[in-house]
């Protein structure tokens, strides 16, 4: 329901012998079954004061739940110490029927977003771009599916004030970001039948494929100095995923030509995911399967790039971040990398919801030692 309230929510996890988590501090339930079936994937806007999120919407009594899921924006609520506590007003800015996903503010702005979305329902029957064997664990990536901008001002639920950024119209484009000054698109396309990077430079708005090794690369994010970007991929094929950074390379305009080197972060047999920056470009956090399928646990890792008075550091110190005996994944932080907010079904509700969190990624340093060189060792 388009401008409805968000009901604020401030469930707090409770100290108990079997939840310790010592780099997050006062965990909150943000969203809930109340209001929406399933909720995930949010972000913050650079000012903290915005969340741009999906989610599926609790329907009317004897109506079955939307197919897809929406996009959403909403307010966040501070208390005087500045921690964040619940959403408030929210509004759904996708169409009815569309299937949407991965949103993102433009930097610097709390009242501007791009995201991905099909605007009409999808075709249906399409197979899922990619799945484990179970068939539980999946992504649909409808054809359909283009990225566009919009003015939160002028968003009323409908495609009316949609700015396209990239599309296609037969092949999914989707899982875009900016870079930090504002000139890069980054995002996935299916073109060629694999998942490959691709940047569009917004001032020329010429388009290049930057990445397109074999196999599925997706969920790329710019690093805070937008020097560097983040991946996950499927290149070797065998069902897992494994997490990639790329030292970016640029002409003398600033626009991005290609990629000068890329490492390898995770090599082993687990699904790892969404990785995501610090805020000070120094670590990853991910989600990954090493604790078990059915219990998808968020990790920290080193990916220092040297600058001559440090050493490079790519794939080491791994560390447990979450601990919940249920799903965390797709973390993400606040600008200034005080607050983690993530998608979790450590509620013990059917679906997965958002929460929040303080963050203190030096809190682990006696609690968790990290992980000894090995398996996760980044490399070329």
């Amino acid at each position: 329901m388009i401008g409805a309230d968000l009901i604020v929510l401030a469930t707090v996890l409770s100290a108990s012998p079997a939840v310790q988590e010592p780099m997050l501090e006062h965990p909150v339930q943000l969203t809930s079954s109340d209001r929406f079936v399933k909720a995930g994937e949010s972000y913050f806007s650079d000012d903290g004061r915005r969340v741009i999120f999906q989610a599926v919407e609790q329907p009317p009594k004897g109506t079955p739940p939307d197919e897809h899921y929406a996009m959403f924006v909403a307010d966040v609520l501070r208390d005087e110490a500045g921690r964040v506590y619940g959403l408030g007003t929210s509004r759904r800015i996708s169409p009815e029927g569309s299937a949407n996903t991965c949103g993102w503010f433009y930097p610097g702005r709390s009242d501007r977003v791009l995201f991905a979305t099909t605007t009409a329902p999808p075709s249906q029957g399409d197979a899922p771009g990619y799945q484990r064997e179970s068939g539980s664990y999946e992504w649909q990536f409808p054809r359909e599916m283009d990225i566009v901008a919009v003015d939160l001002d002028k968003a009323d639920g409908t495609a009316a004030a949609f700015e396209p950024l990239v599309s296609d119209g037969e092949n999914y484009l989707a899982e875009g970001s900016i870079s930090p000054d504002g000139r890069h698109l980054l995002y996935t396309s299916l073109a060629t039948g694999d998942g490959d990077l691709y940047v569009k430079d917004l001032v020329t708005g010429t388009s290049r494929c930057i990445v397109s090794a074999p196999g599925y690369d997706g969920g790329p994010f710019f690093s805070p100095d937008g020097r560097r970007i983040t991946y996950r991929s499927d290149r070797n094929q065998d069902d897992l995923l494994q997490i990639f950074i790329s030292e970016l390379a640029f002409d003398d305009d600033g626009a991005i030509t290609g990629v000068e080197r890329e490492f390898q972060l995770t090599d082993n047999g687990h699904v790892n995911w969404c990785p995501f920056w610090t805020a000070d470009g120094r670590h990853l956090v991910y989600a990954t399967s090493e604790i078990g399928h059915h219990n998808y646990e968020i990790f920290m890792i080193d990916a220092q790039a040297g600058d001559g008075t440090s050493p490079t550091r790519y794939g080491t110190g791994a560390r447990r971040v979450t601990h919940a005996s249920a799903f965390d994944g797709l973390p993400a932080f606040s600008s200034d990398g005080s607050t983690m907010i993530w998608t979790s079904k450590r509620s013990g509700e059917d679906g997965s919801q958002l929460w929040v969190s303080e963050f203190d990624p030096h809190a682990a340093a006696s609690a968790s030692p990290p992980r000894p060189p090995g398996e996760g060792s980044g490399h070329p």
